[in-house]
């Protein structure tokens, strides 16, 4: 699904973003530019790296 419109940035992205090592909006931002326009897709990019970073750790919580 599309988070930000204005550049094309799918959910998909953020969270291989994530797994490659962004750890915050900032992080991702830069990398993909989100929340640099119109800023409507900040709430949903933000729950998009909250969710990613929490299934990280429940996996690093199980191999551990």
């Amino acid at each position: 699904m599309y988070v930000c419109i204005c550049h094309a940035v799918t959910d998909t992205q953020i969270k291989n973003a994530v797994e490659d090592g962004c750890c915050s909006l900032r992080e991702v931002s830069q990398c993909l530019s989100v929340g640099k326009t119109c800023g409507r897709c900040v709430p949903a990019a933000r729950e998009v790296i909250h969710e990613t970073l929490s299934e990280l750790a429940i996996d690093i919580a199980r191999v551990a």
